[in-house]
């Protein structure tokens, strides 16, 4: 008679441990400029980052300026960079480091061959995290995008997407860059509604959604219509598939990524997408992070606060 009841105590203490509160910090657009100037401010980060002690860490993108090289040293030492997280880490690319390397600055280099060298060097073992202590990942490698992953970590679904700045590569420069732009945007939009279909197979609480393309910045509609994109948007149909799976999955899901540098948190979809809550990640000029503690049982699971880098202490106030 005792079998039954250590299965029914097993699993109720299964399901207590999987919904433990957790954090993630998440970091962008950073480090910008000459490596003897900014490494050393970013590794003083990445220690504060190891001291607070997250369970993931999520770099949402463009690990250099658009106007440094996009040198093969360059995006290797980057990628170095990632592995000195104690947690598990998760990068999506951002648009600094290959569309934007057709710039003389950076380069001349074609952005798509750039891309390619990423896959190869960052995504060559597509089923594990980055970081000093990788996890498991799913990903969309099959497809062509190993950038693209997904794990679930204490009930809430972990989902990264590679949506980038400058209008996610929608730019007429020639036919083979547009046509990459709609590849990538069907690919992503097909990962993510998998991503919430595997949030709800799964019970999730919650979904938190990783890119690095600020979507909100250009493109809205007026004011009294926020939720309008324009016709020459790239992020619209990517948009258009996150409110739908989010108003569907009925939970609270977190938007977070980078690209124009401010720390702010948003609600970008309060018709048709209520749960959805957007949050941006500070940029080279602060080189800071945002801590972001989550709760999976609470009411609204995820709560925010910066994690400041340092060697940049916030000025006290006149």
């Amino acid at each position: 008679m005792l079998k039954p009841l250590l299965i029914v105590i097993f699993g109720v203490a299964a399901s207590l441990c999987a919904a433990q509160p957790f954090s993630i910090v998440i970091l962008g657009d950073m480090p910008y400029g000459p490596p003897e100037k900014v490494y050393p401010p970013y590794e003083r980060l990445i220690g504060a980052i190891n001291e607070a002690g997250p369970d993931l860490v999520i770099h949402v993108g463009d690990t250099k300026s658009g106007g440094s090289p996009c040198s093969d040293r360059r995006l290797a030492e980057q990628r170095a960079y990632l592995d000195r997280f104690e947690a598990p880490t998760l990068y999506t690319p951002g648009d600094n480091e290959w569309t934007d390397c057709h710039r003389a600055p950076a380069g001349g280099h074609d952005p798509r061959e750039r891309l390619a060298h990423i896959r190869e060097t960052y995504f060559d073992t597509p089923a594990q995290s980055f970081g000093a202590h990788p996890v498991a990942v799913e990903h969309q490698g099959a497809e062509g995008y190993p950038e693209n992953v997904r794990l679930m970590m204490n009930d809430v679904m972990i989902v990264t997407a590679h949506v980038v700045g400058s209008n996610n590569g929608f730019a007429p420069r020639d036919a083979a860059t547009v046509q990459e732009h709609f590849e990538r945007d069907a690919a992503n939009r097909a990962w993510l509604r998998t991503g919430f279909a595997a949030a709800r197979a799964a019970g999730a609480r919650a979904l938190v959604l990783a890119i690095h393309g600020d979507m909100f910045e250009f493109g809205f509609g007026p004011p009294w219509d926020a939720e309008g994109f324009l016709g020459h948007s790239g992020f619209a149909r990517f948009a258009r598939v996150l409110t739908e799976e989010a108003s569907a999955f009925a939970r609270p899901v977190l938007l977070t990524y980078g690209d124009s540098h401010r720390f702010e948190m948003i609600r970008p979809f309060p018709r048709s997408a209520p749960g959805v809550m957007a949050l941006e990640t500070f940029g080279a000029r602060n080189m800071h992070a945002v801590h972001v503690r989550v709760t999976p049982g609470a009411g609204y699971p995820f709560s925010v606060q910066p994690l400041i880098n340092p060697a940049q202490p916030l000025a006290p106030r006149p």
